[in-house]
C-alpha cells in the first residue's frame, strides 16, 4: 500500500511539473492536464485522512476564503438570468473548487518549490523564444494574416516590428497574462537560483525574462516590471547593499521605465477619453442600484455592458456580478493570502498578491482559463513553501 501511495504521489507531482511548465504556452492542453493532475490527487488518498489543523496549516484559511466565494458564485445562479453565461464562467472557475480539498488536505512530501520554480522559468524563457520564433516567421507569411484577420505589418517609424509583435502575441497567448506569468517567473528567480552559486545563470536568465515582458506589448506590465520586479530583487540584496545603492536602483528603474513607456507603441494612440476601459467603467457605474446588493450573477457582466463581455477591473466586475457581500468575501480572501503565508511563501505571497491586485485594476484577470490556472498555480507554490507540504 505505501508502494502504490509512493507512485501515485510521484506521478501527481510530475503531473503538476507538466502543469507548471504549460503555464505560459497556448492553454489548449492545460486545462486537461489541470483535470488529469487533480484525479491523481484524489488517487493518493489524502481527503479520506484527517486534516491538519489551521494553526498547522494556516494557509487553509485563504483556501476555505476562497471555497466561500466559489459556493457564492455558484449560489448566484438562482438569480442569473442567462444560464448558459453563468454555466461557462463556472466551468473556467472550476480551478478554484479544486483548490479547497487541496488546500485543505495538503501535498505530498515529494513536491519541491524550488524544483517547480525552475520548471516554471525555462518554460517561461522557451515561451519567449517560441512566440519570437512565431510571429517573426508571420512576418514572412502574409496569407496568414490575412486569413486569421491579424494586424498586418505597417511602417510605425523605427518600431514596426515591435508593433506587429505586440498586437498580434494576443491571438495566440494574452499579453498581460503572458506577461504575468513571467514576472511570477521573475518574482522566483532569486529564490531558486542564489546569486552566490549560480549568479550568471541568474542575470541571463533576467535577462531574457525582463526582455520578454517590456516586448509583450502590455504597459500594465511595463509599470508592474518597476514595482514587483524591483521590490523582488531588493529583498534579496544583502542588507548593506540595499541600503547603499537602494535609492539608486529604484531611481534608475523608475527612469528605464518611464522611458519605455514613452517610445511604447500603444501609449502613442493612448487617449484618456477615448480608451475603452474609462468608458466601460462609467457605463458599469451608471447605475450601480441595479447591482449593489445581489449583484446580477456569475458570467452576467458582458449582458449589462453593451460593448463588452467584461469591465477591464476585477474589483468592479466582483460587485457586478456578486453584489457588496461577494465582493468583501473576495477581498478578505485575496488579503488573507500573504497574512497567513509563512516562512518563504510570505515573500512570494506577498509579491504575487500585489502582482495580481494591481493587474486587476485594468483587467479581469480571471476573464479566461490562464488567469484562473495562473492564480491556482501560486496559491500552491505558496503552499508548499509555506511547509503545509513537504520542502
Amino acid at each position: 500500500m505505501n508502494g502504490y501511495k509512493e507512485a501515485i504521489g510521484r506521478i501527481n507531482y510530475g503531473l503538476f511539473l507538466v502543469v507548471v511548465f504549460l503555464l505560459p504556452f497556448p492553454q489548449i492542453f492545460l486545462r486537461y492536464a489541470c483535470v488529469i493532475w487533480f484525479a491523481f490527487w484524489l488517487l493518493e488518498g489524502r481527503w479520506l485522512q484527517r486534516p491538519k489543523s489551521w494553526k498547522e496549516n494556516p494557509m487553509m484559511i485563504p483556501f476555505l476564503l476562497f471555497g466561500g466565494w466559489y459556493l457564492w458564485n455558484i449560489l448566484s445562479g438562482l438569480w442569473a438570468p442567462d444560464y448558459a453565461s453563468w454555466a461557462a464562467q463556472m466551468e473556467r472557475f472550476i480551478s478554484f473548487g479544486v483548490l479547497i480539498p487541496v488546500g485543505i488536505w495538503g501535498l505530498n512530501e515529494q513536491y519541491n518549490w524550488r524544483q517547480a520554480g525552475r520548471v516554471l522559468i525555462i518554460s517561461c524563457v522557451c515561451a519567449v523564444f517560441f512566440y519570437l520564433a512565431f510571429l517573426t516567421v508571420l512576418l514572412y507569411h502574409r496569407e496568414i494574416i490575412d486569413y486569421y484577420q491579424w494586424v498586418a505589418p505597417w511602417d510605425y517609424s523605427s518600431f514596426q516590428w515591435w508593433h506587429f509583435y505586440q498586437m498580434n502575441l494576443s491571438h495566440v497567448k494574452h499579453r498581460l497574462f503572458l506577461s504575468s506569468i513571467e514576472m511570477f517567473a521573475l518574482i522566483l528567480t532569486p529564490q531558486v537560483w542564489p546569486e552566490k552559486t549560480h549568479r550568471w545563470v541568474r542575470i541571463v536568465l533576467t535577462v531574457v525574462l525582463v526582455a520578454g515582458i517590456v516586448i509583450s506589448g502590455s504597459r500594465q506590465a511595463i509599470l508592474m516590471l518597476l514595482v514587483v520586479g524591483t521590490a523582488g530583487y531588493m529583498m534579496h540584496l544583502p542588507k548593506e547593499t540595499r541600503l547603499r545603492y537602494g535609492r539608486v536602483i529604484v531611481l534608475s528603474a523608475f527612469v528605464v521605465g518611464a522611458a519605455l513607456l514613452a517610445i511604447h507603441p500603444r501609449m502613442q494612440s493612448f487617449d484618456l477619453q477615448s480608451e475603452n476601459r474609462i468608458l466601460l467603467w462609467k457605463q458599469a457605474l451608471a447605475q450601480p442600484s441595479n447591482y449593489l446588493w445581489t449583484g446580477l450573477g456569475a458570467g452576467q457582466t458582458g449582458s449589462y455592458l453593451t460593448e463588452a463581455t467584461h469591465c477591464h477591473n476585477q474589483y468592479l466586475q466582483e460587485l457586478m456580478e456578486l453584489g457588496i457581500f461577494g465582493l468583501l468575501l473576495f477581498l478578505c480572501a485575496w488579503i488573507s493570502v500573504p497574512l497567513c503565508a509563512r516562512k518563504r511563501g510570505k515573500q512570494t505571497a506577498l509579491l504575487f498578491t500585489i502582482l495580481y491586485a494591481c493587474n486587476m485594476c485594468t483587467d479581469c484577470m480571471f476573464a479566461v482559463y490562464c488567469g484562473v490556472a495562473l492564480w491556482s498555480v501560486g496559491l500552491l507554490f505558496i503552499l508548499i513553501q509555506s511547509d503545509a507540504a513537504g520542502e
